[in-house]
């Protein structure tokens, strides 16, 4: 078991009573403990463990160029086309879960179930609102790192099962008594008690459609900035916004958060949209007038597209040679190269960084 670090500025915590209801999944009594209440214990949850893996295996795609890729060509003699052929494949972020060994995947698990245990060795809702939301955001993104690890290869983590549940709604994550899935943690616990939709994008899905992986944990420190930064690649990416004609096309994740963030759908979206929205996209908010949450990318969000390809070669990393991998993930490799290069030829990819009226400046950026 790896042991989690804490940080105790002053003593009197304790895990939160048991309501009695922990038994009836379906209950939303259960889901109030974990509303934020204020802060009265100063502590501080270390995310090293997580940070350094995020560091190592998680690989940024880069800013999106706005246009699809066309579909790779088979290799020669091959009937098999491996790797990932969609035309989003160049965008947002990639975990290598194609290089992960059995004992790395263990301590997914592992790491995993600490963080689960945290909540029974501190009382999660009277740390401060920024070390909550770090705390639902990495537990929530581990845990389904972990499951895909566990059950890779698969080409979308939807088709994952767990106790016959799919990966989002099955509860195999246990916090103070509470059983959770990755959607309880997002639509019962972060959206009914942030304000902020920003926190939409700090919530990774394991799928090229939904917002990027960071290479960082999220803290108390940084979680303001990562979701600022997560929204303005997500908002001005193919996979979150696109247009047809007179609609405005914008990715599923937003229905989810509708009933928290956009009660008027259209109008609420919109004006959330045009505050991260770079020149084409906000060519698009002007030039359209209604709005369907119809884009949808479930491919897994790898190197290897879901795929264990039989073979591996050699490959040269700036004229030297580097490690061996598989053709489809050196081929994915050298078309990011080529996007990253025409980026820089054509243009420089710019991310409006600014504290919005959902967070505190005065008081480091809290996430509201």
């Amino acid at each position: 078991m790896i042991a989690l670090a804490f940080l105790f500025l002053q003593t009197g915590y304790g895990a939160a009573a048991d309501d009695g209801q922990s038994s009836n999944p379906q209950g939303a009594a259960q889901f109030e403990r974990f509303a934020p209440r204020g802060a009265t214990l100063n502590a501080k949850v270390d995310y090293t463990w997580w940070d350094t893996r995020t560091r190592n295996l998680v690989l940024s795609m880069g800013p999106s160029t706005r246009s699809r890729v066309s579909r790779p060509q088979r290799t020669t003699g091959s009937q098999i086309l491996w790797g990932h052929t969609s035309s989003y494949r160049l965008e947002g972020s990639r975990l290598a879960f194609s290089f992960l060994e059995a004992d790395i995947i263990e301590s997914f698990t592992a790491y995993r179930r600490d963080l689960e245990q945290t909540a029974d060795q501190i009382e999660i809702t009277a740390l401060p609102r920024n070390e909550q939301l770090a705390y639902w955001i990495n537990l929530h993104n581990v845990a389904v790192a972990e499951q895909i690890a566990i059950h890779w290869p698969v080409r979308e983590p939807a088709t994952i099962l767990i106790d016959g549940q799919p990966l989002d709604t099955a509860r195999f994550l246990t916090v103070n008594g509470v059983k959770l899935s990755p959607s309880d943690i997002r639509t019962r616990i972060v959206y009914p008690n942030w304000r902020s939709p920003n926190v939409i994008y700090g919530f990774w899905r394991g799928t090229i459609g939904g917002p990027s992986l960071q290479r960082e944990a999220y803290n108390a420190d940084n979680v303001s900035r990562l979701l600022i930064f997560g929204a303005s690649e997500f908002i001005n990416s193919l996979r979150g916004t696109q247009r047809r004609g007179d609609l405005l096309l914008t990715s599923e994740i937003y229905e989810e958060a509708a009933p928290y963030y956009f009660a008027n759908f259209g109008d609420d979206l919109r004006a959330h949209l045009a505050r991260y929205a770079e020149r084409d996209v906000a060519q698009i908010l002007e030039r359209t007038d209604q709005v369907a949450a119809t884009i949808a990318v479930p491919d897994i969000a790898d190197l290897a597209g879901g795929m264990r390809e039989p073979s591996t070669t050699p490959v040269t990393i700036n004229g030297r040679p580097g490690m061996r991998m598989t053709p489809s993930i050196a081929r994915m490799l050298q078309e990011r190269s080529t996007k990253l290069r025409e980026l820089g030829r054509e243009r420089i990819g710019t991310v409006r960084v600014e504290l919005s009226s959902d967070s505190d400046p005065a008081n480091g950026g809290e996430v509201e």
